[in-house]
């Protein structure tokens, strides 16, 4: 039975930001034809020989692990041969990865627990996030959905029978929850009329008759509940005013309750929750977030994952006695989608600063690794990818903050050298060390090197940290902890001090204009992705399943008070002290941040007589997720960081 995190299936609140960098071209020079999707406004062509010279880190690819097969010990994983991410399987470790969905979209799936005998897919229209569930056989889709609303898969029954899911079929707003059997969708039923966005279904009992609930208030906030699935009565774990963050559920053969819980931590650990009186017992004692776990079927086994300092660690846990055995045979990186087999082997996958992301197992038994996949990196030799080393510094008030900094090789590179600052989305996100992927291409071929920040409100730090940007009041708090992480490495000599830009998505995008606008005179230019100009105006057309969430983390703007501090704050509202130049990338399709925040801020600036680059993709929603798009946007990128990090 494979594990849900929470956090990750109610509400993703971050996109992968995109990258940057490299080369201006005159006007007769061979251009890359602009992708039909793509809409590129005051941006000069990109040579085609830049494409060449950088085609090589535009062909890797990772692949991601989505569930065993467990009729045949076949693994199901995700990666693209083509424009966008699909379905394969692979019959045996380093075997043929077999296609097995063919949809202009990118999809996700699982198969059904315990039968294996339906596929439940998942997939949107040009990243608009309305996801509709699907059945995948023979490679076509059945949709089980109605095709308009919005669906959330949450969690399998252990016998594969049901699916648990959300919907907002009813309004478009509320996240009801419905039980259904994937292989009839006329079963499908409503078992809890929903107020908001954040409802999942999370577990089900083992004998069916009832379903774990998660309401998902904030990062910090989530109620959970027992529903009865005949009655649907509905009765709350602990006390729901109590402000409690969980993320992560599974139910063992016995019926015990485990989950991941911040209740008296201030971070996330792993234990057994009291559906009766909602106490919560911790078995572990690591003070870093468990971020993933799940358990083996007869119940003796739970695998986890630890956030050390950004970097996953890997441990099973014996559940009768006790003893906790570290994976130590897997280097600084990234875990994912961990989820033992019926067989008792442990399916996950990793990447890390010299491997892209690949799926691989665990004989919990014998300790032996075993590699399932090899993902191509376009010829190129990932050893010699540089490693990050963490940058800590005190912000304004005295408190650490830190980020990842990657400096090229300095046999290759001599002298201080141009950077790029990263910064993460969410707000409650996390940079965290694995594959640059082609951002190597900046510090293998340009010498550019690239830090991530990780300033307050982001997540692994414990629950203290994640919340000190809540609200209006204290959201510039984050940018002036940028300011201090920008200062030292800045002071770094291997920096060139006069040579740093930044570039950030989503909530990232937000700190780059703020960058723009407060930090114009330590930075040579910007590169923001979907972000948010204008708090109000956000908060007033991101879509209204999502309002109240996103009210809990950056104010309401219908109460005056915090209506005109948001104002205050929005980049947008200073636009006229932007003096460098930016690059603006918007998905039209966005239903978090709306193609608006990006088409004010362009306009203002350009009102101002500012230079603004601007593309827009008519495919896409919050972040790129085509090739060819994503391709095109990177080389774009090359052109602005090389005319403004690389010029004279």
């Amino acid at each position: 039975m494979s594990h849900l995190r929470l956090l990750a299936a109610l509400l993703a609140t971050a996109a992968a930001p995109l990258a940057a960098q490299d080369a201006t071209a005159p006007a007769e020079t061979p251009a890359v034809p602009i992708p039909a999707a793509l809409t590129a406004e005051a941006m000069p062509p990109i040579p085609l020989d830049m494409a060449e010279r950088a085609r090589p880190y535009l062909e890797a690819r990772g692949a991601g692990f989505a569930g065993w097969d467990p009729k045949s010990r076949a693994v199901l994983i995700a990666t693209r041969f083509a424009n966008v991410s699909q379905l394969h399987r692979v019959e045996m470790p380093m075997g043929a990865r077999t296609q097995i969905s063919f949809e202009a979209e990118p999809v996700r799936g699982s198969y059904a627990p315990e039968k294996g005998d339906i596929i439940l897919v998942t997939k949107d229209r040009g990243g608009d996030e309305y996801f509709q569930l699907h059945s995948l056989k023979d490679g076509r889709l059945t949709l089980l959905t109605d095709g308009k609303s919005r669906n959330q898969p949450g969690a399998w029954s252990a016998d594969g029978a049901l699916v648990g899911f959300s919907s907002t079929r009813r309004n478009g707003v509320d996240s009801d929850l419905y039980v259904m059997d994937p292989r009839d969708p006329a079963t499908a039923r409503m078992v809890h009329q929903s107020a908001g966005g954040g409802w999942a279904i999370t577990a089900f009992s083992p004998d069916k008759a009832s379903a774990y609930v998660a309401d998902y208030n904030s990062v910090q906030d989530v109620d959970l509940y027992r529903l009865d699935l005949a009655s649907g009565k509905m009765t709350a774990i602990g006390d729901p005013k109590a402000e409690i963050a969980y993320g992560g559920m599974e139910i063992a053969p016995d019926g015990t309750l485990w989950v991941t819980s911040d209740q008296g931590s201030d971070f996330q650990r792993l234990g057994t929750l009291d559906p009766a009186t909602g106490k919560f017992t911790p078995v572990t004692t690591e003070q870093w977030d468990v971020d993933g776990f799940d358990i083996s079927d007869d119940g003796t086994t739970i695998v986890y994952e630890v956030n050390e300092a950004g970097s996953d660690r890997m441990r099973i846990l014996d559940v009768a006695s006790g003893t906790v055995t570290k994976v130590d045979a897997l280097p600084a990186g990234q875990i994912g989608g961990i989820e033992i087999a019926p067989w008792g082997e442990i399916g996950f996958s990793f990447s890390s600063a010299k491997s892209a992301a690949d799926v691989w197992s665990l004989d919990p038994k014998t300790m032996q690794l075993t590699r399932w996949t090899r993902s191509e990196t376009g010829g190129l030799d990932t050893e010699v990818n540089v490693e990050p080393r963490i940058v800590t510094t005190k912000s304004f008030d005295g408190l650490e903050v830190s980020g990842l900094l990657y400096l090229p090789d300095p046999a290759k590179f001599t002298g201080p050298r141009p950077l790029i600052v990263s910064v993460h989305g969410g707000p409650e996100g996390q940079s965290t060390a694995g594959f640059m992927g082609r951002n190597n291409y900046y510090l293998n071929e340009l010498g550019i090197g690239v830090f991530y920040p990780n300033v307050r409100g982001s997540t692994g730090f414990g629950k203290t940290f994640v919340s000190l940007d809540n609200g209006p009041f204290k959201r510039e708090d984050s940018v002036r902890d940028m300011e201090a992480l920008i200062d030292a490495v800045r002071a770094d000599p291997a920096v060139d001090a006069d040579k740093v830009g930044l570039t950030g998505g989503s909530y990232g995008g937000y700190m780059c204009y703020a960058a723009a606008v407060q930090l114009k005179a330590k930075l040579t230019a910007t590169q923001c992705t979907v972000a948010i100009s204008n708090f109000v105006s956000f908060l007033e057309n991101t879509n209204p399943y999502r309002q109240d969430l996103r009210r809990v983390e950056y104010g309401d703007e219908r109460i005056p008070e915090q209506r005109a501090k948001l104002t205050e704050i929005s980049p947008l509202t200073r636009v006229g002290e932007i003096e460098k130049p930016m690059f603006v990338i918007t998905g039209a399709n966005d239903p978090r941040v709306p193609k608006s925040e990006a088409d004010q801020m362009v306009a203002a600036i350009r009102a101002n007589g500012g230079e603004a680059w601007h593309l827009v993709a008519a495919d896409e929603g919050h972040g790129f997720a085509k090739k060819a798009n994503s391709d095109y946007a990177f080389l774009a990128q090359l052109v602005f960081w090389e005319k403004h990090l690389l010029g004279e």
